[in-house]
């Protein structure tokens, strides 16, 4: 009797859903719309305290806020909100999408995937300030653009823009090939730290470097934005890794021995010649656990803060320009975000942040958190995520004033000079600060 009954059960809705698509098709109803409406109703990301939240054409792969425009990029398109209302301004194809400049001086940066050039956006109405059909990849900072395009022979051309359109420098790099494409190619510098519920381009465009390298078989040639000259080109050789950072080029020795790794770092500053500063034992975490002492990655840090363990397993934060040991933590104390002015802290039973100012060498405000909490630096706020229940909030970097804190389980993805913004699913919130 129960199969029986089942089986009547599932005819009727079978019929049910026939009925429903010839209503459909043939324009006397069609109820998708409503009951798709009613499957995928939102839900307040911060009730109270969002000052708008919006739904967005699908999950984005960065938020930036330029201006007072609110940039999403997706796969193949890029779509802008105000920062006001959240109101949709514009929308765009593209294979990605980058922010550089600040404020008023933002642009957007778009392009597609294979295809040289790019064009630069006015961040409120998508117009099309500058167009290039020659680039194969592009830097964006919040100081300006730098782009790189190579002729026949691999012979390449490096030049700086400001985000008006005007040309700063081009200067002729020699041969680096077709290796670096599209938007912020990686480069032999400093990798921001990064944390769980947070974007890890959260921070926004960064400050153009001092120097900037751009590696090519196995050198590196060392390219000085102040003046736009090629100032040297690095050879590591075989246990060697080159980074720049802080206006130098630091090299990384990683030599293996005794079942470890010895480490040695010396600091250089082209195209003069000599050493500014060198440690042995100063350990950039370059070479991940079981790789041999292959070094495979970037520093962590800043641009020009470097973060490093010291023979005993300390952390330490090294000014990468003169090598000053800014900070040198406690047994267990664990750095969880830093850049050239402050450093966010966790002490070793994981209870508690601290923000450090890096420019006094002191702690300047303290917070509880939860196991498993997380945080982020911005030139704007400290953002700590924490979950069960999920909180975010965002305090001040110099005081660790609170600025804003909601119960939620969204991500953030972006802040800027009066608020942060939060995604969860196809939803999108803007979180303004105190």
């Amino acid at each position: 009797m129960a199969s029986g009954g089942s089986s009547r059960m599932g005819y009727m809705l079978i019929s049910v859903v026939v009925v429903l698509v010839v209503l459909a098709t043939t324009h006397t109803w069609n109820p998708w719309p409503k009951l798709w409406s009613w499957f995928n109703t939102s839900q307040p990301i911060a009730a109270g305290v969002a000052r708008w939240q919006s739904t967005i054409g699908g999950s984005p792969q960065s938020v930036t806020i330029a201006g007072d425009a609110v940039i999403v990029e997706y796969r193949t398109s890029i779509e802008a909100y105000g920062l006001t209302a959240g109101v949709q301004l514009w929308k765009s194809d593209a294979d990605w999408a980058s922010v550089a400049g600040d404020g008023s001086d933002a642009v957007v940066v778009t392009g597609r995937l294979l295809t040289k050039g790019y064009q630069v956006l006015d961040p409120r109405s998508g117009i099309v300030r500058r167009a290039d059909t020659e680039a194969s990849a592009v830097w964006t900072y919040r100081t300006g653009i730098l782009d790189l395009r190579c002729g026949k022979g691999s012979d390449c051309e490096l030049t700086a823009w400001d985000t008006r359109g005007n040309v700063r420098w081009r200067i002729s790099t020699g041969g680096i090939g077709f290796v670096l494409d599209a938007a912020n190619p990686d480069l032999p510098d400093t990798n921001p730290m990064t944390a769980n519920g947070i974007d890890d381009d959260v921070a926004g465009p960064r400050q153009m470097p001092a120097l900037l390298g751009l590696p090519n078989d196995g050198k590196v040639r060392i390219i000085d934005t102040a003046s736009g000259r090629l100032v040297q080109t690095a050879e590591p050789t075989a246990g060697q890794r080159v980074a720049v950072a802080g206006g130098r080029v630091l090299t990384v020795t990683a030599t293996a021995g005794d079942g470890t790794c010895y480490f040695g770092v010396v600091a250089t500053d082209p195209p003069r010649a000599g050493t500014v500063w060198s440690r042995d034992g100063l350990n950039l975490r370059t070479a991940s656990n079981g790789s041999g002492c292959k070094q495979d990655r970037d520093p962590a840090g800043g641009e020009d803060v470097v973060l490093g363990v010291d023979p005993v397993g300390r952390q330490e934060l090294i000014a990468a320009h003169d090598g000053r040991v800014l900070w040198h933590g406690a047994k267990g104390e664990e750095v969880q975000a830093v850049n050239d002015s402050y450093a966010v802290v966790r002490n070793a039973d994981k209870t508690t942040l601290r923000g450090l100012s890096l420019a006094r060498g002191s702690t300047t405000w303290t917070r509880t958190i939860s196991s498993g909490g997380s945080a982020a630096l911005t030139p704007d706020a400290v953002v700590i995520v924490t979950t069960k229940p999920g909180r975010i909030a965002a305090v001040s970097p110099s005081s660790g004033k609170l600025l804003a804190e909601v119960r939620t389980n969204a991500k953030i993805f972006a802040t800027g000079p009066a608020g942060m913004i939060a995604v969860d699913g196809r939803d999108m919130a803007y979180l303004p600060f105190a």
